[in-house]
């Protein structure tokens, strides 16, 4: 994914304050580009059950090496289709467990997903979440 300079389109033109200071305000910082802890938003998909034993099933087809999109088109129940992906979410709109999973896994493909083992709770069921990029 190319990398966005800061403030050119980055930021997604929310209006909530975010964009003005903080990382902007210091380019020429070792932390540049690439913020370490966190950043704003994440490129999630997700394999959501709505029960404990469905979710291991998918699982078990993760860890057998099918890829990620795959399990989620046949196991997911929510409204996310092409094979989990949610796109780019922004911290603050994600639930808070599922959020805190989100930024704090690596980036991979859904080729050799980096996923959340144990599965993510919320109340929307079990949650095994992967990112591919994280802005």
């Amino acid at each position: 994914t190319p990398t966005m300079p800061k403030g050119k389109g980055a930021s997604g033109g929310s209006s909530k304050g975010k964009s003005k200071g903080g990382a902007e305000a210091n380019p020429d910082s070792s932390s540049g580009g690439k913020v370490k802890k966190g950043g704003n938003a994440v490129k999630v998909r997700h394999i959501l059950c709505e029960k404990h034993s469905k979710c291991m099933e998918a699982m078990e087809k993760l860890k057998e090496g099918q890829r990620f999109s795959d399990v989620a088109t046949t196991y997911s129940e929510d409204k996310a289709r092409h094979g989990g992906d949610l796109g780019w979410m922004s911290r603050g709109s994600m639930v808070g467990p599922f959020q805190d999973a989100a930024f704090e896994l690596q980036p991979s493909t859904v080729d050799k997903p980096i996923y959340t083992d144990p599965p993510v709770r919320t109340r929307f069921g079990y949650h095994i979440i992967m990112i591919e990029g994280k802005r």
